[in-house]
Order: structure tokens, then C-alpha cells, then sequence
């Protein structure tokens, strides 16, 4: 929490981008600070596939994780690729609540 706003970050592939920006858009607007990634690399963002770039971002979006009260996952159509599966073992092995925007079974 930081003050009375609880902070969660988004998880998922980026190929999602409309629903990153979406639920990014719904939890900001229920009262939350809301972290996301910082580029799309399955939706355009070519940046990410230079050398080291994408070890970077991973390790980041470790360190915004470890900001975070909890971790709200973009599991559309219920994909989890191996990125966002290794994002909620370490959320879980942090302690950090899991949501998903779609069911788990």
C-alpha cells in the first residue's frame, strides 16, 4: 500500500496490449496505482529483441513485482506463457495475492 492506495502490477504476454490498457485503465479508475510494463514486444515494440533488453525488462518487472501488493495476471483466452508462469512463481514465492483477469482451472 502506499497511503490508502493498494499497487499492483500487471503480468501477462504482451501480445495483450488492449488489455493491459484496459484493465490498466479499470483498476486505476477503482481507486489502485497500477504498474505495467514499459513496451510491447509481441505487439510491436521491436526494442525489446535487441541484445539484453529483454534479460533487463524481465529483471524489472521482478523489481516492479517486488513493489507491489499484488500481481493482476492477463491471462486472455487463459494463455500463461513461460515469461508470466516464472512472473507468478516469483510472486508467489514474494507472497504476493494473484489475480486473473480470466479463470484458472
Amino acid at each position: 500500500m502506499v497511503g490508502k492506495y493498494k499497487v499492483i502490477t500487471l503480468c501477462g504476454s504482451t501480445r495483450f496490449k488492449d488489455a493491459f490498457l484496459e484493465v490498466q485503465k479499470r483498476l486505476t479508475l477503482e481507486g489502485n496505482i497500477v504498474i505495467s510494463v514499459g513496451l510491447f514486444g509481441h505487439a510491436g515494440d521491436e526494442e525489446v529483441w535487441t541484445p539484453g533488453t529483454k534479460e533487463m525488462l524481465d529483471d524489472m518487472h521482478r523489481a516492479k513485482i517486488d513493489m507491489a501488493d499484488e500481481i493482476y495476471v492477463i491471462n486472455v483466452g487463459g494463455y500463461i506463457g513461460s515469461s508470466t508462469r516464472g512472473e507468478i512463481e516469483y510472486a508467489q514465492a514474494t507472497g504476493k495475492k494473484i489475480r486473473y483477469l480470466e479463470e484458472v482451472s
